[in-house]
């Protein structure tokens, strides 16, 4: 058996994956306490904020996918807040922005996130707001140890904090200093605001009701007067200028989360499930649709082909995504999958590396064109990032190679011993993002920043809509039974990573850590999601762990190779479930890179 980075975990009672070991445990504790996949889920969801803040937060947002045992799909919890009624195009014209800033108040959405795992918890869970919400008071209040990544994030923003955003400075400098990796952190005012609301909500009786008045609270009571009153206040961004935000508390009073039907493909008794193109989601149902016709399983996952095709589909499914996805313009997704249009698109798919951003035709609409803001591509920075905010002019975060981060999103799956299973892409409200509102102990989202501020495309800025996000979770039933949960921090790589799990596990018969801990790879040849949506023409980057006579065969085809360390690309965990001689077998496992990623199962 070839080695792996972790156990391949496997149990018969539950099975949680998490990019963080804390969170990974409140889940499990939530199983052994009697709850089910998605009381465990919500436990460490509101954890993954706490030990998490580089990556999300709660004013962030958060896409679930939820399968209750016996229903033919799962639902979709949408935790991607609109944008506010104000945010027209007009206003940031008249502000002299053509891009939305990366950072600050002005690129504030709902914060979707609260919403959305309470929802999750009143209609699929089984416990009380007040046993789900305890680790997370526990950790923000008692302290927990600072991974590496967060005192490097917060080292990169020290002087925006100092200069600007002095809210952030009083909770993330304690003392002045830049906290160190392994010290206990605490955030007292989170711990105080959840403690709050877990109080009030048990003054009345009943569980559906007190998580109801938990969920009053934050949109139509205390916290939305908070963001409302700091939003007004105008903060630093990344256009250099300080701006005031256009989020009121009527924003988050009109919204709720809405649940969903996802959207679909069947590949081989497989029915992949993502939410809908309000995410980049369909995206890796192109991508496996168009490879399907390439007999991609007798391709050796670390030679030459296997890259170059999954790039050049990427390449292909992510122009469609750059085009058409939206909340503005709805797609049509039976027309966007058609089986004829996959087969004229993967047609395009040849020998050499395509220099061309090809969207395709809809319903004999062509394409609308975005701009090409080119960067350069071999060796060059990472400045697209990986799904990241930018501070730029304000304190500029580093964009090195090695690892250290400018934010980034957490990911749970979890599945429990009556067939339940759940995957969660929480991220946004980063650190980094937007400076702390000091009663509440967190700042808001910047998603709106993957708006675009130019009419007529599926994915422009129309107020009260949702922008389209590239947080996706990917469930998995098999035989029509939830079968694997699985996910990825990453930005524009979420999707790429996610395929590569899934063929790896599918087509080339690797157990799941045996696919996370697989050499990974990505492109950056469409438009970043994330300000200054940047493009990088005919990029790869692979992880040096590929050989060497791989990289040399890319680069004739004319790929421009970018190598990254062994241990840089990707951010996976997953949890499975089969049935093995007639016992429910449950699986589970983890991400190595950056080493905070944990599973257990039992």
């Amino acid at each position: 058996m070839s080695f792996t980075t972790r156990p391949d975990l496997q149990g018969t009672f539950g099975a949680v994956a998490a990019t963080h070991w804390i969170a990974a445990a409140a889940g499990m504790r939530m199983l052994e306490r009697g709850g089910n996949a998605f009381d465990a889920a919500v436990a460490a969801g509101f954890v993954l904020q706490v030990v998490e803040p580089h990556l999300n937060g709660p004013g962030g947002e958060v896409p679930i996918l939820a399968s209750r045992a016996g229903e033919d799909a799962p639902r979709v919890i949408c935790g991607q807040g609109p944008a506010p009624r104000t945010a027209t195009i007009a206003h940031f014209a008249a502000l002299g922005l053509d891009t939305i800033p990366g950072t600050g108040h002005l690129a504030a959405c709902v914060p979707g996130a609260f919403g959305a795992w309470l929802t999750l918890l009143r209609d699929w869970g089984t416990m009380r707001l007040a046993d789900v919400l305890e680790p997370a008071i526990f950790h923000a209040g008692g302290g927990h140890p600072l991974v590496w990544r967060v005192p490097q994030t917060i080292a990169s923003v020290k002087t925006l904090f100092e200069l600007h955003w002095r809210s952030s400075a009083a909770l993330y400098l304690p003392g002045g200093a830049v906290p160190e990796t392994g010290s206990l952190f605490r955030n007292v005012p989170l711990a105080t605001l959840y403690a709050a609301i877990a109080t009030d909500a048990a003054r009345i009786a009943g569980r559906e009701a007190q998580i109801e008045r938990a969920l009053d609270y934050w949109y139509r009571g205390p916290v939305a007067e908070a963001i409302e009153r700091f939003a007004r206040i105008p903060a630093m961004d990344s256009s250099g200028t300080p701006h005031a935000g256009l989020l009121c508390a009527d924003d988050l009073a009109r919204w709720i989360p809405p649940v969903e039907a996802p959207i679909h493909l069947d590949l081989g008794g497989h029915r992949i499930f993502k939410c809908g193109p309000w995410t980049q989601g369909p995206a890796l149902l192109q991508t496996l649709q168009l490879l399907d016709g390439l007999d991609i399983a007798r391709c050796d996952p670390q030679g030459p082909d296997f890259v170059h095709y999954v790039v050049e589909a990427t390449k292909l499914a992510m122009a469609d995504r750059d085009a058409w996805y939206g909340d503005a313009h709805p797609v049509d997704i039976g027309a966007l999958l058609d089986p004829a249009r996959a087969a004229a698109r993967r047609a395009l798919i040849g020998d050499a590396a395509s220099d061309a951003w090809r969207p395709g035709a809809l319903n004999g609409l062509a394409p609308t064109a975005v701009e090409l803001r080119e960067t350069a591509a071999a060796g060059a920075r990472r400045d697209a990032g990986i799904g990241e905010p930018t501070v730029d002019r304000a304190g500029e975060a580093p964009l090195r190679r090695d690892g250290v981060p400018r934010g980034d999103t957490c990911h749970v799956d979890v599945a429990d011993r009556w067939g339940n299973m759940v995957a969660a892409t929480p991220s946004g409200g980063w650190l980094q993002s937007s400076p702390v509102i000091p009663e509440l102990g967190f700042g808001l989202s910047t998603r709106a920043q993957m708006f675009w501020l130019r009419e007529g495309l599926a994915s422009s800025l129309v107020p009260g809509t949702r922008p389209r996000t590239t947080l996706t979770p990917t469930l998995v039933h098999r035989d029509g039974v939830p079968w694997l949960a699985f996910g990825t921090p990453g930005g524009d790589q979420q999707e790429q990573w996610s395929a590569l799990l899934y063929l790896h596990h599918v087509h080339h018969g690797m157990t799941l850590q045996q696919a996370i801990d697989a050499p990974a790879f990505h492109t950056d040849h469409l438009v970043s999601s994330f300000w200054p949506r940047g493009f990088k023409r005919r990029s790869v980057t692979l992880e040096d762990r590929f050989p060497a006579a791989t990289r040399a065969e890319l680069e004739r085809r004319g790929h421009a190779v970018t190598m990254a360390g062994g241990w840089t690309e990707g951010r996976l965990s997953a949890c499975s479930a089969a049935t093995i001689d007639g016992v429910r077998v449950l699986g589970a496992a983890a991400n190595p890179r950056m080493m905070q990623g944990y599973a257990l199962a039992r």
